[in-house]
């Protein structure tokens, strides 16, 4: 929600409105692209800090979650990015991902293991689609790439975890 014409929101009550309703979400969302508590709770700071920063840029083109996404993927980018990244080892224990009243928590956490085993070409949409139920369009705009590829990324991973949990979808036949 975006207010525009007499009464702007403040940037501070913009904040903690944000805070309270996409912050769970979100350091769910930084959590599986970073596989770490504590740097998903850096980097959702960091995107918290960023979209303070450019309250009054925001324009309303997107829905403010679409927008809040947006910063919070390009800040786990940016840490994926640095040199110390490619140094640590990246197993990531499924139960410290950070709870929250999610539908898709489940006791069989098979599905899940699999996408975070993705690379992040393929692991970000999939999280964007599935996990926190954007469009196609919404995938593109938040990821900075053409909706047809974020198409093509989605039906790459979706063949990519039909492989990865043939033996799974059997059993569960």
């Amino acid at each position: 929600m975006h207010l525009s014409g007499q009464f702007e929101e403040s940037p501070a009550h913009a904040l903690e409105r944000w805070m309270a309703e996409y912050g769970d979400e979100l350091l769910r969302l930084c959590f599986m692209m970073l596989s770490d508590r504590a740097l998903a709770e850096d980097a959702l700071q960091e995107s918290f800090l960023k979209a303070f920063q450019a309250h009054a840029q925001f324009k309303g083109d997107s829905s403010e979650k679409t927008w809040l996404t947006r910063i919070a993927v390009n800040c786990c980018h940016d840490m994926r990015r640095k040199s110390w990244w490619k140094r640590i080892d990246w197993d990531t224990e499924l139960a410290s991902i950070p709870d929250t009243t999610d539908p898709y928590s489940q006791a069989d956490d098979t599905v899940a293991r699999e996408v975070l085993r993705l690379s992040p070409k393929y692991r970000d949409p999939v999280l964007l689609f599935y996990f926190l139920n954007f469009d196609t369009r919404e995938v593109a705009q938040i990821l900075g790439i053409p909706q047809s590829t974020a198409l093509t990324r989605l039906r790459r991973a979706r063949a990519l975890l039909r492989d990865a949990l043939k033996e799974w979808l059997a059993d569960e036949e």
